[in-house]
């Protein structure tokens, strides 16, 4: 079980985030939903770790998170990426064996064959010499999904992953995180889209600061829900 136990965060003197209590079980798929500022990646930043929460904790399997994080595989936001530096889509996916290698030692075979098959998994295996940035946005996507797969984590926080990739790509990652849901891996995925790719969420998490909603499609998306967390009506958010 995945707890978030009261947690709040100041991030430059404003509160971004205020208790949010919410738990999640093994071999959840689970889509968080909000606008723009409301802290949905400062909520899965403060889980692990990398922003200061004021209060609150979040333990997952009895401990706290951020002394598991080598079970946790987390994509950021594609704009907090350097697609300039100078690696190859085959180093970026290794990456994800870095705790199992070590700094500066020769990958075991163990880690090449789970390198090659996440590659293989997101159809980037051909391309697996070709510098990060020389992919297109949905290529590039697909290689830190493969980073993610290659690190055999149990629990997978995904930001953003949608944004800028094209149909295909979508595609492959949806099959992906089913697949992992049957692995009995959980799944916290920031997501904007408020119709098409719902059905695939367990559950949704609906923020704007504070927790408004929690729980399936039509517990969440209600005219009521929206109206709190967006500020509009239904009809504006689906025009």
């Amino acid at each position: 079980m995945l707890e978030i136990q009261n947690l709040s965060v100041s991030y430059r003197g404003n509160l971004a985030l205020q208790e949010i209590n919410c738990n999640f079980a093994p071999g959840e798929m689970i889509g968080i939903l909000g606008p723009n500022g409301a802290g949905k990646s400062t909520l899965i930043k403060a889980m692990l770790g990398l922003l200061p929460a004021m209060m609150g904790n979040t333990v997952w399997r009895g401990r706290p998170l951020k002394r598991q994080l080598n079970k946790v595989a987390y994509v950021p936001q594609r704009s907090q990426i350097d697609w300039d530096y100078p690696i190859t889509a085959w180093n970026v996916v290794m990456m994800g064996r870095t705790i199992e290698t070590g700094l500066f030692r020769r990958p075991s075979p163990e880690s090449e064959a789970l390198v090659k098959e996440a590659l293989d998994r997101v159809g980037m295996y051909d391309l697996r010499h070709r510098g990060i940035g020389e992919l297109s946005g949905g290529q590039q996507q697909r290689i830190f999904i493969a980073r993610a797969l290659a690190k055999q984590a149990d629990l997978f926080l995904f930001d953003e992953p949608f944004v800028g990739v094209d149909q295909k790509t979508e595609e492959i990652m949806f099959d992906i995180f089913h697949d992992l849901k049957k692995q009995n891996k959980t799944l916290l995925i920031v997501n904007h889209d408020l119709q098409q790719t719902l059905h695939h969420f367990d559950r949704l998490v609906l923020l704007n600061r504070r927790l408004i909603a929690i729980g399936d499609r039509s517990t969440v998306i209600t005219p009521e829900n929206l109206a709190r967390a967006y500020g509009v009506p239904l009809h504006l958010l689906a025009a």
